[in-house]
């Protein structure tokens, strides 16, 4: 995979270091330990604010995680979709069928190690039902999904269980979302 702002020799030492000051300037916790074997889905959840793209960037820097994240295309403009990109992006474009499910599982396929972070809410609105696309992954690729979150009641985010999918969906995803039940989002009317 390519090098991104989490893997870069040098940079990402540095970053780390600012990472951990800043979090501890704005009085927030990054919960979580380092993992030795990076490959499963990351799911980050409630996101409910365009804030928690740098919050997240803080607190994959200073849990040591090696993290791609899918967003929608429209976050990598002409100019600054590299950027985008070395913070560790894959852009989605979600107007149109792509088959990211069946790709982003040949990419764990070809890779011992891959964290693909994604949100699934889909969104930062609130949703009645999050996107299953993160489960079909971690399913087909065989690997766990990892529990991130943010709660902002507790100035806190970070990463918590890892979850191994049973293949009944219904089942999984009711206890997935329990874990999030009481969990607040930056955005609080949207969490």
């Amino acid at each position: 995979m390519r090098t991104t702002v989490f893997s870069t020799p040098v940079i990402t030492p540095l970053l780390r270091l600012l990472a951990i000051a800043i979090l501890k300037l704005i009085g927030w916790h990054a919960r979580g330990e380092e993992i030795a074997h990076q490959r499963f889905v990351l799911i980050g959840a409630p996101h409910t604010s365009n804030w928690d793209f740098p919050l997240m960037l803080l607190v994959v820097l200073k849990l040591r995680l090696r993290v791609f994240w899918m967003g929608k295309h429209t976050l990598f403009p002409f100019g600054l979709g590299w950027l985008m990109k070395w913070l560790g992006g894959i852009p989605i474009n979600r107007s149109a069928s792509h088959n990211m499910v069946s790709e982003t599982v040949r990419q764990y396929l070809e890779n011992d190690e891959l964290v693909v972070l994604i949100p699934p809410e889909g969104t930062r609105k609130k949703v009645e039902r999050w996107k299953t696309g993160f489960y079909h992954i971690a399913v087909n690729a065989e690997v766990p999904i990892l529990l991130g979150y943010v709660d902002a009641a507790k100035k806190e985010a970070g990463i918590a269980d890892f979850y191994s999918p049973s293949g009944d969906i219904d089942v999984d995803m009711q206890q997935i979302q329990q874990f999030y039940a009481n969990k607040k989002g930056l955005n609080a009317a949207n969490s």
